[in-house]
């Protein structure tokens, strides 16, 4: 690796360091960064408790801090996800929602918000659809003599049939449910707390780091089937755990940040464009980049205008314009 890619990938890794410092000091309510740093530290160092406003205290770790811990564990899930997938795959156009995911946990949260309430959290009922989804796809995918084509059209077709249950509840909803339901649809990052955090940081944080452990392996599994048994691996059982781990994290961000589209499409590629294919090294600088593209996008959303927007309108608004430059940068695919 050459001394400018090396310094790049340093750069990438740090990253998400600075822009979480930075977006922890943006708000509408202004704390000096004096009074920021004090806050951060006073659970180390009580003595720094002396003088410090309660406000302070409550707005970082009440508000704040939850909301870019989940902004930046959902934006490295779906950004490893997504890396994952597309290798796996051999499709670049592959994201982290093929598999019927994102239509699963969208009823799922409907399911909740329309009808169900409080008596079902939302977070629980769209992730048991996102998994009802991609368990759907993969048993009428495996007994398919092409699995991996059968799974990218079953995957559509479940997506499609979901989102017609889903249109069904919208039909049915009340206009306050209704409005609840389309901001989640939208992306939504501004009820995190420490319920979502405790529900969602562990699954995701399995799979991440699982998938992190298997990159070199889905080098292999980037070749040819044939390659890949001669170098020694179990096709099949690679493929589940890969799959399994993408289902994973992915229902799990979706069921507590809503659908937050792009991300897991444009970061792999940018990756790849700045240190090459090897997943070695695309799949964790993807985790980190990823978790930076988030917080800035949630930046945005809640710092432009005096009404907060949902944060997966910004990820669209940012990401196709700028899919479509990096197609025309690379001329070409990248396998």
């Amino acid at each position: 690796m050459s001394n400018r890619r090396r310094a790049l990938c340093i750069f990438i890794y740090v990253l998400p360091l600075l822009v979480f410092l930075f977006s922890l000091y943006l708000g509408p309510f202004h704390i000096p960064l004096r009074g920021l740093f004090k806050t951060l530290l006073s659970p180390l160092f009580p003595s720094f408790k002396q003088g410090l406003s309660e406000g302070y205290i409550s707005i970082v770790f009440g508000v704040r801090l939850p909301r870019l811990l989940l902004a930046m564990m959902v934006g490295a899930a779906l950004s490893v996800s997504g890396a994952s997938l597309q290798a796996l795959f051999k499709n670049p156009l592959v994201n982290e929602y093929i598999l019927g995911i994102s239509s699963g946990a969208a009823f799922g949260a409907a399911l909740s918000i329309v009808f169900l309430g409080q008596h079902f959290p939302r977070q629980i009922s769209a992730f048991a659809f996102a998994v009802a989804a991609v368990l759907a796809v993969l048993a009428v995918a495996k007994k398919s003599d092409s699995p991996i084509v059968s799974l990218l059209l079953t995957g559509v077709i479940v997506s499609a049939f979901f989102s017609a249950l889903l249109a069904l509840a919208e039909f049915f909803a009340s206009p306050y449910a209704l409005q609840g339901l389309f901001s989640w649809l939208m992306g939504d990052l501004s009820m995190a707390g420490g319920s979502e955090l405790a529900i969602s940081f562990p699954l995701m944080g399995i799979g991440i780091v699982g998938l992190i452990l298997l990159r070199w392996r889905m080098n292999v599994l980037s070749m040819s089937d044939e390659e890949a048994r001669s170098m020694g691996v179990n096709i099949g059982k690679e493929k589940f755990l890969v799959i399994f781990l993408t289902t994973l994290i992915t229902s799990a961000a979706t069921a507590v940040a809503g659908i937050i589209g792009w991300v897991g499409l444009i970061i792999p590629h940018l990756i790849r464009m700045m240190v090459g294919v090897d997943n070695r090294r695309v799949i964790p600088l993807s985790a980190a980049l990823g978790a930076s593209y988030l917080l800035l996008a949630d930046d945005l959303a809640r710092s432009l205008a005096s009404f907060e927007v949902p944060v997966g309108i910004f990820t669209s608004i940012i990401g196709i314009p700028f899919f479509i430059f990096l197609l025309r940068k690379s001329r070409k695919i990248w396998l």
